[in-house]
């Protein structure tokens, strides 16, 4: 059982509500899970915006919900200054299936399942300086649905799994490591990003987030340059799955990703616990 919930990431209600609620479901799935059905969490500002622009951000949910064939099952809303959606989800899995963020091993290699630069791109918006073009692709990506992650949890070769979200990909990285007592080392150049985020981060497209983050774990990582922590510390919306996988196994998993529509290569090894928790190198 989890929930998940926030204010807009983007201006259309339908699709606000759709990406806020794969967000949501998104927690089961990373766990090796299957949502079972979803209560929704509304706050609305009452006095500002209309009833029937709240409508539209509980038909973009339904239609998520609708995809993955699950009820939204009623739900609670408030009076609030500003919209805040989400979604409290059930969620049923074997446990055999259960993949936590902190079992991974020594020698698993790391996938990412989307592209990191959603928090640069969407900040991007908010300055009026993003090209149609490239929202358009992070939208989609954020709605993406990470069903995957079911299948993913009947891998016994999977040791370790968590998604991306608002701690950025090293944050959360960082949780797998400390939990799972071992240390990170990342290849910079095979960390999957946008392919355009360079030219909003030469605009300082950089959310407040980032920063944040970065002060709350900045001492563990080891990196070099403003545009390696910029990437790894966005925070991300309805980000990908961080897969921990057996190093023996990594041709057949990335043959089941090829085969299920994924492309992915290892951008990273877990190794012994160091003094530093992850280190980041740029060959």
């Amino acid at each position: 059982s989890t929930t998940d919930f926030f204010m807009p990431i983007v201006d259309d209600p339908f699709t606000f509500g759709a990406i806020a609620s794969v967000n949501a479901v998104s927690d089961v799935y990373a766990m090796g899970g299957e949502p079972l059905m979803a209560i929704a969490i509304l706050g609305w500002p009452v006095s500002k915006l209309p009833s029937g622009v709240a409508k539209q951000v509980l038909e973009g949910s339904r239609s998520i919900c609708n995809k993955i064939k699950i009820p939204l099952a009623g739900g609670h809303s408030i009076d609030s200054p500003e919209p805040i959606f989400g979604l409290a989800v059930t969620g049923k899995l074997n446990k055999t299936d259960l993949k936590p963020n902190d079992t991974a091993s020594a020698g698993s290699k790391l996938y990412l399942t989307k592209p990191l630069g959603t928090g640069i791109v969407t900040t991007a918006q908010k300055k009026g300086i993003v090209k149609q073009h490239h929202l358009q692709k992070v939208v989609d990506n954020m709605l993406t649905i990470n069903t995957i992650g079911a299948e993913f949890g009947k891998l016994p070769y999977i040791n370790s799994m968590t998604d991306v979200t608002g701690f950025g990909l090293l944050g959360h990285l960082c949780e797998m490591c400390q939990g799972s007592n071992l240390s990170d080392e990342i290849d910079f150049t095979k960390v999957p990003v946008f392919d355009f985020l360079d030219e909003y981060l030469h605009q300082k497209s950089i959310p407040g987030g980032t920063n944040r983050n970065w002060e709350s774990y900045g001492a563990k990582v080891s990196l070099s340059g403003d545009k390696q922590k910029a990437i790894l510390a966005d925070p991300q919306t309805s980000g990908g799955l961080l897969v921990a996988v057996d190093p023996a196994h990594t041709a057949s998993f990335e043959t089941f990703c090829k085969n299920n529509g994924l492309a992915l290569g290892s951008f990273g090894t877990m190794v012994p616990k160091k003094e530093i928790t992850i280190e980041v190198y740029h060959p």
